[in-house]
């Protein structure tokens, strides 16, 4: 192979990272590599990306690999002990061109493949911009990273380090130089994305943040948060949804969970009723919104009645992207150390939960056919709606913003006519 090619794993500002890191390579005159970008937040994230790993080292015997990210941050030593990783770049080492320049050469000792520093030490985060985003017709901003919370569950924290934001007029140059590309949605992105501006002067929100990228940049068609905390959100977010028809009806949701005795064991900082009170208010400011949420299933402690409430509070917010995740230990963190259930019981509780899953996005498939909806043609035949429901979209042009009418669905995504005004 020639060049550099990037493997991606986990969330869309790892997405967006991928795009500086290529670019950043390049810059270094990086050659013949392949840089692996991982996710830590399961440790099945970090099997997938080891296997990965050998996989490409099969099919690349010459090229050089380089190891990144979450899980490489967490877990230095387990990559650098891999007989196919040549070096292992922390998540602050891996957006500087200089870290590429200064790789060390073939067949050092595994301690002189990390190149990983302490992630806490970092207090700012740099603009870093980008001209595309790779194979996706929507374009993903880093607006934020790292997390000053600490859910029992959860490794990110220490991968990604404490929250720190961009800065609001660099966020504004980022998204100016995408449009002028060519992307009509645009995506905010961050660890915990609704902490932004928190150590900014002024402490501006998310949502302000919102607000000031649609006014100084008109030509964005769609705008669309990427995952938020509830218990964050400003009021500057629901006067969007109240009065911006550019900002999307959609919002993914970092539930965890719907019981309110799991949710302090996992030391979240909403209640059920919290989260449902959002929703409720979310839904009168914008009747078309849709929920997504992640939520997880078999967390220590959790007894047959607990996990009965996490299905009946998905239902009853009525989310229609359910995703869920079997509890996962991670080494390090405090729910770790708690009495863990049976793999299988685990395994069990997510796949019941998955099927309340496919029931509440059956039900929204339902509500939304003979419905009237814009879609964003992407590259996979598929296109999303404004609330983010898929749509098949066969023989559309990517990037193409098409009027439709739906006629159905097979459970999974919606299938559509294009209208005949547009047709013609």
């Amino acid at each position: 192979m020639s060049g550099v090619e990037v493997i991606t794993f986990g969330c869309r500002l790892n997405t967006y990272e991928s795009e500086v890191m290529r670019s950043e390579a390049e810059k270094a005159g990086l050659n013949n590599a392949i840089l692996v970008n991982t996710c830590a937040v399961t440790g099945e994230a970090v099997r997938q990306a080891r296997q990965a790993i050998r996989r490409a080292r099969r099919e690349n015997p010459h090229a050089r690999i380089i190891v990144t990210g979450c899980a490489a941050q967490t877990e230095a030593a387990t990559f650098g002990d891999m007989p196919e990783v040549d070096a292992v770049l922390g998540n602050e080492e891996k957006l500087k061109s200089a870290s590429y320049r200064a790789l060390p050469d073939f067949g050092v000792s595994a301690e002189e493949k990390l190149r990983v520093n302490d992630i806490m030490s970092v207090k700012a985060t740099a603009p870093q911009m980008v001209k595309h985003i790779n194979g996706h017709v929507r374009a993903f901003i880093q607006v934020q990273n790292g997390c000053d919370h600490r859910c029992t569950f959860c490794i990110i924290p220490y991968g990604r380090g404490n929250s720190r934001s961009v800065p609001m007029g660099a966020v504004v140059d980022q998204a100016r130089k995408l449009v002028a590309e060519g992307y009509r949605e645009v995506v905010l992105t961050g660890v915990d994305a609704t902490s932004y501006g928190a150590d900014l002067p002024g402490t501006p929100t998310l949502g302000l943040l919102a607000k000031m990228l649609l006014k100084q940049v008109p030509d964005i068609e769609r705008l669309r948060l990427s995952s938020i905390d509830s218990i964050e959100a400003d009021s500057h977010l629901f006067d969007l949804l109240a009065d911006e028809p550019r900002f999307m009806p959609h919002l993914h949701l970092s539930l965890q969970h719907g019981d309110d005795m799991i949710l302090k064991r996992m030391k979240r900082r909403h209640s059920s009723a919290d989260a449902l009170a959002f929703v409720e208010q979310v839904r009168s400011l914008r009747p078309d919104v849709s929920f997504g949420a992640d939520m997880i299933a078999g967390f220590p402690t959790e007894t047959e009645d607990m996990f009965a409430n996490a299905v009946g509070h998905a239902e009853e917010c009525g989310i229609s992207f359910l995703h869920v995740f079997p509890y996962s230990p991670r080494p390090g963190t405090p729910a770790a150390r708690m009495p863990q259930f049976d793999r299988a019981l685990v395994k069990e509780r997510a796949a019941r939960l998955r099927v309340t899953g496919e029931a509440l996005l059956a039900a929204h498939l339902d509500r939304m056919v003979g419905t009237r909806q814009t879609i964003l043609v992407e590259m996979t035949g598929f296109g999303h709606t404004e609330n983010f429901s898929l749509v098949a979209a066969p023989g559309l042009v990517p990037r193409d913003m098409v009027s439709v009418t739906i006629t159905g669905h097979n459970g999974k995504h919606l299938t559509m006519q294009v209208d005949a005004a547009q047709a013609a």
